[in-house]
C-alpha cells in the first residue's frame, strides 16, 4: 500500500554558534533572506508538497512562542496599519498567517543538544507510525518543484528512505556528509555509505547531503537502538549509514534547483545575496546599486 507523506519534522533547535553573539538573542530560523525569516521558506516548500502537520523540534527557551508569533495573527499591530490604510503590509501579514492555516502545529522541546538524531526520535510519538519528512533549517533550495515535493513523488515509487543529494565541487566536499553510491536512473541513487566530511582526494563521490529527508518507521526502530557518538550524540546520517550496511534500502536523489545555504554567516549572506539578486521588486535596485557602488 503506498503511503503518503503528509508529517513533516523542522529541526531548529541547534545552538547557531556560528552566528553568535547574534544567535544569543535572536534565533537563527528568523534570520532574513531578503524579505522574509528562513522559517517562511520552509514552511512554503513543506505547504507546496502536501504536507499537513508541522513538528518542530525546538530549544527550551522560549522558541515556540517566538514561533507562534510570527504564525499567527497580531491584532494590535493589524489594528494600526488598517488606521493607516496600509494594505501592502497587511497583505504580507496575511500571507504568512494564511500560510499556518493549512497546518497542524506541535511542538517537542529538546533540553539538550544530543544531536538530530535524537532530535528527530523525541517527534516518534507525534509522528506515529508513518514515513515522515525531515527539514534541516540550515538550507533553502530555490527551485520550481518544491524540493520536498521531488523527494515524495520518488517516495510514492520506492516507499524507503530517501536522502537529499547535490553534486558540488569536490574541493568543498569535506565541509559535508558525503554518499557512497550506485547509481539506478540519472538522478536515483542506492546509498551504500555515508562519510562525514571526507578529504576530497578520497571522497567516494561528488553528492553532498542536503537537508532534506523522506524517513520510515524503521529509522525510528534504528534510532531507539542507537549508541551516542564520542560526542554524545546521536546523527541522523550515521543510523541512516548504519541501516545501508544491513542491506537496508536507501535511497539518495539529486535535488533539482539552487541549494542555498545557511549554516554560517558567508553562505548565509551569499544566499541573500543569490535571493536578493532576483527578487522581482529588489533585484533591479541592487544590481543598479552594486554597478553606482562599483561592486560589480
Amino acid at each position: 500500500m503506498v503511503t503518503n507523506i503528509k508529517k513533516a519534522v523542522i529541526l531548529i533547535a541547534g545552538l547557531g554558534t556560528r552566528f553568535l553573539p547574534l544567535s544569543k538573542v535572536f534565533p537563527k530560523e528568523f534570520f532574513p533572506l531578503v524579505d522574509k525569516p528562513i522559517i517562511q521558506y520552509l514552511l512554503e516548500e513543506a505547504l507546496d508538497s502536501g504536507i499537513k502537520e508541522i513538528i518542530f523540534v525546538v530549544k527550551p527557551n522560549g522558541q515556540k512562542e517566538k514561533i507562534l508569533d510570527y504564525i499567527q495573527n497580531n491584532q494590535k499591530i493589524e489594528k494600526i496599519l488598517k488606521e493607516k490604510k496600509n494594505e501592502t503590509l497587511l497583505a504580507e501579514l496575511k500571507k504568512v498567517t494564511d500560510i499556518a492555516e493549512n497546518f497542524e502545529f506541535s511542538f517537542v522541546v529538546q533540553k539538550e543538544p544530543l544531536g538530530d538524531g535524537n532530535a528527530i526520535l523525541m517527534t516518534k510519538k507525534l509522528v506515529g507510525d508513518e514515513p515522515c519528512a525531515v527539514f534541516f533549517c540550515d538550507d533553502v533550495i530555490d527551485s520550481k518543484i518544491p524540493a520536498l515535493s521531488q523527494l515524495v513523488q520518488i517516495f510514492k515509487t520506492c516507499q524507503k528512505p530517501i536522502i537529499g543529494l547535490k553534486k558540488i565541487s569536490r574541493v568543498k566536499l569535506p565541509h559535508y556528509g558525503v554518499v557512497d553510491s550506485e547509481i539506478i536512473t540519472s538522478r536515483l541513487h542506492k546509498v551504500k555509505n555515508i562519510i562525514e566530511k571526507p578529504p576530497f582526494d578520497t571522497a567516494p563521490s561528488d553528492l553532498a547531503i542536503i537537508g532534506r529527508y523522506i524517513i520510515t518507521p524503521e529509522v525510528f526502530d534504528y534510532l531507539k537502538k542507537a549508541v551516542p557518538n564520542k560526542k554524545g550524540e546521536i546523527i541522523l546520517a550515521d543510523i541512516l549509514s548504519k541501516m545501508a550496511s544491513d542491506a537496508k534500502m536507501i535511497y539518495g536523489y539529486e535535488l533539482d534547483g539552487q541549494w542555498l545555504e545557511c549554516g554560517d554567516k558567508l553562505r548565509w549572506l551569499k544566499s541573500n545575496l543569490y535571493l536578493g539578486l532576483k527578487h522581482p521588486k529588489f533585484g533591479d535596485e541592487l544590481r543598479k546599486f552594486l554597478k553606482e557602488t562599483g561592486s560589480i
